[in-house]
């Protein structure tokens, strides 16, 4: 079964998909059996990058059941043995909506895709979907630009991540807790508070789930005069939200970037030696190490 990255922002703009579709790219050259799937459900551009303008078919196929499985609509990267790609949709509203039965099977069926990766690219924002995808991962990667409403938007994803998991888990484990799935919550002390005592088998695997929660920040488009105070953010999260925040990697502002994207190609391809293809590879070796320790058993 693949380990299942997700790579969302609390802000669209920042650059997601093109850290999505190039750390696919290192880590299929790494030798990963790599599947790229674009859930960006609404606004899906991940193909425009490996300059797969006009796919035959998309998730909205899958979606619609015009096909069962999800291989069908995987296409192959010709220049790189071992990924491939599942466009995304959006064309329409039905797709664009997706009902919560069509999630759950999309969800399950991603989970038993045969790769050893799948690196999911999330929309963009705080809506159920976006959230849903995010969580379904196995290794969490938060994009954010230096811009401090980059930052803000982050900072707001991770602490309705961190609710919305709660919620799963208080709901997967006791549906006598099915009212709170109606509650309104600011913060994830709420949820425990709102509770009670009744159910604490319920609280403590929820409270382990929240401490299991330790999403990854790329830092996006960075330059010597816009840094991004890690640590403050870091200190607000764990004191607030209850999650830690691990920095994975900087990309740097680089031109070379914006000239991949005009000619269809990832960063790491059409400018191998660039600041920014070299933090690419970067970042993915860092992963690698998160997707070993990820697999990495457990002594009971």
């Amino acid at each position: 079964m693949a380990t299942i990255i997700s790579v969302a922002s609390g802000k669209g703009g920042v650059g997601k998909s093109i850290v999505a579709g190039n750390l696919g790219l290192v880590l299929a050259r790494m030798g990963k059996r790599v599947v790229l799937v674009d859930l960006d459900v609404g606004g899906a551009d991940l193909h425009i990058m490996f300059g797969l303008l006009h796919p035959p078919a998309t998730l909205s196929d899958f979606l619609t059941r015009r096909v069962e499985s999800l291989d069908t609509v995987a296409y192959p990267i010709s220049t790189q043995s071992g990924l491939r790609l599942i466009p995304g949709t959006g064309d329409t509203l039905a797709t664009a909506n997706m009902p919560y039965a069509k999630k759950k099977r999309l969800i399950r069926h991603l989970q038993h895709m045969e790769a050893d990766v799948l690196i999911v690219d999330v929309g963009a924002g705080t809506g159920y979907h976006a959230l849903d995808f995010f969580l379904l991962a196995d290794l969490h990667v938060l994009v954010a630009t230096p811009d401090p409403t980059s930052v803000l938007d982050l900072y707001r994803f991770i602490k309705l991540a961190a609710i919305r998991r709660v919620l799963s888990h208080f709901l997967s484990n006791n549906p006598i807790n099915a009212s709170l799935a109606e509650g309104d919550f600011a913060s994830v002390e709420e949820i425990f508070l709102a509770s009670g005592k009744t159910d604490e088998a319920a609280q403590a695997i929820a409270r382990q789930a929240l401490e299991a929660f330790r999403p990854l920040l790329v830092l996006n488009r960075t330059s010597t005069r816009s840094k991004v105070n890690t640590l403050q953010l870091q200190k607000l999260l764990r004191q607030y939200v209850g999650g830690e925040l691990t920095l994975l990697g900087e990309i740097p502002d680089d031109r070379a970037v914006e000239h991949s994207v005009r000619t269809y190609l990832p960063v790491v391809e059409a400018a191998p030696e660039s600041p920014a293809a070299r933090a690419f590879l970067g970042i993915a070796q860092q992963l690698v190490s998160h997707l070993l320790t990820e697999k990495t058993p457990v002594a009971e």
